[in-house]
């Protein structure tokens, strides 16, 4: 939380340490840190943010849009279970899939160009980096194309938040 970050800069500068980096989880479908205003808060104390879960545990890439597979977070029960692939996650996941379609881009590169997109004032951007995991060489260099396509247009931005309203918050 904002309140929680600058009692730890508080106390870190009190010992002389610095406070370098923050690790919030932030995705289209999880916006906590939007909605508490940390990402300014991290911004006015210099701190950078490497966000995790950027593709909500898949739940951002189009491995759920047809069905659970065995071998998933799902279909193992981990973190995830069958009660997160509802109706309305599958059309709010293709909806998303369109708009990353029409930017030539997976929706994996749609979700991790959405958190790295530039956000704040004066050209800063509140998001440092994006911590990924990938279980191949093919999901690491699909990620990595998400750096290459153009920035997010504000009425792309728009339609991503017809699909991804404020998220889901921990799914």
């Amino acid at each position: 939380s904002p309140e929680q970050t600058r009692e730890a800069k508080r106390i870190l500068d009190s010992m002389g340490v610095p406070l370098v980096i923050s690790q919030p989880r932030y995705s289209m479908f999880d916006r906590t840190i939007e909605r508490t205003n940390l990402l300014p808060v991290l911004d006015e104390l210099g701190v950078g943010s490497i966000v995790f879960s950027p593709l909500a545990m898949g739940l951002l890439t189009d491995r759920y849009l047809n069905g659970i597979p065995a071998d998933s977070r799902a279909g193992r029960h981990a973190y995830l279970s069958e009660n997160n692939i509802t109706e309305q996650y599958v059309a709010r996941a293709a909806g998303l899939r369109a708009i990353a379609t029409a930017r030539g881009q997976s929706l994996a590169q749609l979700a991790i160009a959405w958190v790295l997109r530039d956000q704040g004032a004066g050209g800063i951007a509140p998001v440092t980096s994006a911590l990924i995991g990938a279980s191949s060489v093919a999901q690491l260099d699909d990620n990595l194309d998400a750096l290459a396509a153009p920035p997010l247009t504000a009425d792309e931005i728009a339609a991503i938040d017809e699909f991804a309203v404020h998220g889901t918050d921990g799914w």
